[in-house]
């Protein structure tokens, strides 16, 4: 064998060996991909399937039955019977559907009538999101018009109204998609600032050899990772004062909740994404591999599995299982509730507590990591 062989065959083994005894090598070669593949394949969907829709009738059952069959056989469209508008209206505040459908009850007297009598439905639509918003609109129009179509072959004309939708989008009646982008941007920065905070900054100190000095001092655990997360604490809440204000006042988003509750939910957040910086930083030690991880573990989840841009309930039901163990989400909800509706307590309180909890695993998982390299 050679001397070029011989060096070749030393450097392979030498690689080999430095990417077994690296965990973070083999993470970002083989994880990430995955995590990549995995997100972007089932995240990214811009069709909206078995959207809820709650439906008021105030119209006799049979006059309706082929309207509701309609709309229960399109596959894009979930069809929940509300007792009143009000119970239809709470259902939409809330978020557990996407627009009100209301059925006068003088539907079908007006069908039978000239084309000036036209039979009016009143559909309201969550327009937080405006394209979704247009997708339902054109959903529901498409189930009626198949309707009136079946109707008029049953009866062997054409109905001489048709029907006239009233349409109302609740939150963002201009439809502006800043009004529902920017919130969830306010959270993607958030989400990295809080996180690059301290994981870059911590790694910086194990590569110097500075962190080994603070921990060797009399100070306690506990104290020296408090220092940290206040220090940072104060850059993150500036850094959402002024995303706000950017919001606010530069792109013309309304802002209609209290500032009380968009503290509490900024500094939960940042706690989480302070505390995941501090973990990813005492796991890695390194500023290359804390930068990866915290783009694979905080940016791109909060991007495609948040609902910042793209609709939970349009994904596979796995995955919106999934969405509940990202912690953005539940600031990017609040954030889009606070501004586009104001304090909506039943879906505020929820989110505020999936970020406590978040907050207060991440402090955990810290604590334990560092005591156990201290050890």
């Amino acid at each position: 064998m050679t001397g070029s062989a011989m060096r070749m065959r030393g450097l392979l083994k030498k690689e080999v060996k430095h990417v077994l005894r690296d965990p973070s090598s083999i993470l970002i070669a083989i994880l990430m991909p995955i995590v990549l593949l995995l997100v972007n394949g089932f995240g990214i969907s811009l069709d909206a399937y078995h959207m809820p829709v709650a439906v008021v009738v105030s119209a006799p059952e049979e006059a309706t039955r082929g309207m509701l069959q309609a709309m229960a056989a399109s596959p894009y469209l979930s069809v929940q019977r509300a007792a009143s508008v009000h119970d239809a209206e709470a259902a939409l505040t809330a978020g557990t559907v996407r627009g009100i459908l209301v059925v006068r009850e003088d539907v079908t007297e007006r069908l039978r009538r000239s084309a000036s009598w036209p039979a009016r439905v009143g559909l309201s639509v969550n327009a937080t999101d405006p394209n979704t918003a247009r997708i339902l609109e054109g959903y529901v129009t498409s189930a009626l018009t198949i309707w009136l179509g079946d109707a008029a072959r049953e009866l062997r004309r054409t109905p001489g109204g048709g029907i006239d939708l009233e349409y109302r989008d609740w939150f963002n009646p201009e439809l502006h998609s800043a009004d529902f982008i920017v919130p969830g941007v306010i959270a993607m920065v958030m989400t990295m600032a809080g996180t690059l905070l301290t994981a870059g900054g911590v790694s910086r100190e194990w590569e110097h050899g500075t962190m080994e000095s603070m921990l060797a001092s009399p100070a306690r655990m506990i104290e020296l990772v408090l220092a940290k997360l206040i220090t940072n604490f104060g850059l993150g809440i500036g850094s959402m004062a002024l995303s706000v204000v950017l919001a606010v006042f530069l792109f013309g988003v309304p802002y209609r909740g209290g500032f009380f509750v968009l503290a509490l939910a900024a500094s939960l957040f940042l706690v989480f994404a302070l505390g995941l910086g501090l973990f990813i930083s005492t796991v890695s030690r390194n500023q290359f591999v804390s930068s990866q991880l915290a783009f694979l573990t905080t940016m791109m989840p909060a991007m495609m599995l948040s609902g910042m841009l793209f609709d939970i309930s349009a994904m596979p039901h796995w995955l919106r299982i999934v969405t509940y163990f990202v912690p953005a989400r539940y600031l990017v909800s609040i954030l889009q509730t606070m501004f586009l509706a104001g304090d909506v307590w039943s879906v505020i309180l929820p989110n505020l507590a999936g970020l406590a909890a978040a907050a207060a695993l991440a402090l955990a998982a810290t604590m334990a990591v560092t005591r156990r390299r201290l050890d």
